[in-house]
């Protein structure tokens, strides 16, 4: 059983950067598409990025464009999201996930518990 855990979080002022990791354990994360999620209080969950297990395009959401990047971590069962240029909008709890499905678009298998991004103005 995949589990994902989040870290990196924190309190940014708007125009800084923070970088999102997700450690997992007890799989690998070979052959999983892979993304980052986000909830803003009285919102509903989002994706954010996700890296589709059968290769190709990246996903990003139209505000994640240009300034976010989803990476997996070389030889490691680890990824982030790099977030640039941050804004008092993408404060939300920001959630890991992996899916056993080729796609972005699908169920997601495995979550992280979530950890909590504040752009302040």
């Amino acid at each position: 059983q995949l589990r994902l855990k989040e870290s990196g979080g924190g309190l940014v002022q708007t125009g800084g950067s923070l970088r999102l990791s997700c450690a997992t354990s007890g799989d690998t994360l070979d052959y999983k598409t892979i993304g980052w999620f986000r909830q803003a209080p009285g919102e509903e969950r989002e994706g954010v990025a996700c890296i589709p297990r059968i290769g190709g395009d990246y996903y990003y959401a139209p505000y994640a464009k240009g300034r976010f990047t989803i990476s997996r971590d070389s030889g490691k069962d680890t990824f982030t999201l790099q977030m640039n240029n941050l804004r008092p909008e993408d404060t939300a709890e920001y959630t890991c996930a992996a899916s056993e499905r080729d796609i972005c678009n699908g169920i997601y298998d495995y979550w992280g518990p979530g950890i909590q991004v504040t752009v302040s103005s």
